[in-house]
């Protein structure tokens, strides 16, 4: 008689998944076998753990080496090449280079990608925005672009820096917005692009159709429609232990960044979820769970970096009852060319609510 784990395995196989050598596949017992959809692929190497994992149509495990999904959400079409996600979840069509390591709070849309070896942490990549090579982006949102082939993106050897020194235990009140939801949900801005071999210390704000050239640690904000290059300034003088920095504007930025996951989270329940056909239900929802856990984060890291400042925390409204101009209902038509498709009319009223939205939440 086969073991529990080969017997796991052999149902897979018999549902209809493409498992190349069950040898060398491993599947937890928490996991929820039917959640593994026929015609996915589940490459050698491959340990799925969780009972949230989920793996849609035509997705791909492991396709370039071992892979190891825990509570992970893969999308129809969306593949990992090899690596490590826990977590995190991705729409159709996004795929995570080799040697990913992805934790949880992370959220790719439908075409959105990285090359090989990139670190992402509560960091939400809206459609078609891409990642090179060799980096650590961690508490960050991008959006902006139009397409495939139009689409904001970072080179490679970029870091997002999300931590300060500041105080008895430094923080991570660090997020960074490059482009925003309001309007980058829409598909309508001009790309962005953060140039390789470089960095962005948090919390930083990039404008649409910005560019940072390459080779930079970016220290202030970039403004829409700008090419920064920033010059290198020696800084040597004394501090205190314990220093602390003021509460604003990292206050503020926060609080900011929180109201565009909330607006976000909306999209998706309002829009993306009424629009979506059954089989699309589950990864979206996993989706909202997983913005309500980025909400969360943030909120503790505001908390937490206000406190120490003996500063009150703000009232923030997480879930502002503000309906969608819209009347809509599901459909079979895939949601990237619903939204292409919307006339200016219609994309005005949107948008609008969605910046009322994000005023409602501070």
């Amino acid at each position: 008689m086969s073991d529990p784990v080969s017997q796991r395995v052999e149902q897979l196989v018999a549902h209809g998944v493409q498992v190349i050598d069950p040898r060398q596949t491993y599947v937890a017992a928490d996991v929820r076998l039917e959640r593994i959809r026929p015609s996915s692929t589940l490459h050698p190497g491959t340990r799925l753990v969780g009972p949230r994992t989920y793996v849609g149509e035509n997705a791909q495990i492991g396709a370039e080496g071992p892979a190891t999904a825990v509570d992970a959400v893969f999308g129809p079409d969306s593949r990992i090449d090899s690596g490590f996600v826990h977590g995190a979840v991705l729409l159709r069509g996004a795929r995570l280079g080799a040697n990913a390591h992805v934790r949880p709070g992370t959220v790719l849309e439908e075409g959105a990608s990285t090359a090989h070896a990139v670190g992402l942490k509560h960091t939400v990549l809206l459609a078609f925005v891409t990642l090179g090579s060799l980096i650590n982006f961690c508490d960050v949102l991008m959006a902006g672009g139009t397409s495939p082939t139009d689409h904001s993106e970072v080179g490679s050897g970029f870091i997002h820096f999300n931590f300060t020194p500041w105080g008895a235990r430094g923080d991570k009140a660090t997020p960074s917005l490059v482009g925003n939801v309001v309007a980058g949900v829409l598909l309508r801005e001009p790309r962005i692009f953060l140039g390789g071999a470089g960095g962005m210390i948090g919390p930083r704000r990039v404008g649409f159709g910005a560019i940072a050239a390459a080779g930079q640690v970016l220290r202030r904000d970039v403004a829409a429609g700008t090419l920064a290059l920033e010059p290198h300034t020696a800084v040597a003088r004394s501090i205190a232990p314990g220093h602390l920095d003021g509460a604003q504007p990292r206050g503020r930025r926060n609080a900011e960044y929180i109201a565009q996951l909330v607006v976000l989270r909306a999209w998706y329940r309002q829009v993306r979820m009424v629009r979506a056909a059954d089989d699309e239900r589950v990864v979206l929802a996993a989706a909202v769970d997983t913005l309500g856990e980025a909400i969360d984060e943030r909120m503790v890291r505001l908390c937490g970096f206000l406190e120490e400042r003996g500063k009150p925390m703000p009232e923030l409204h997480l879930d502002p009852n503000i309906a969608c101009p819209l009347e809509l209902e599901a459909s079979t038509q895939d949601h990237l060319s619903w939204v292409r498709g919307l006339d200016d009319d219609a994309v005005a009223r949107l948008q609008a609510w969605l910046g009322a939205v994000a005023a409602a939440v501070a």
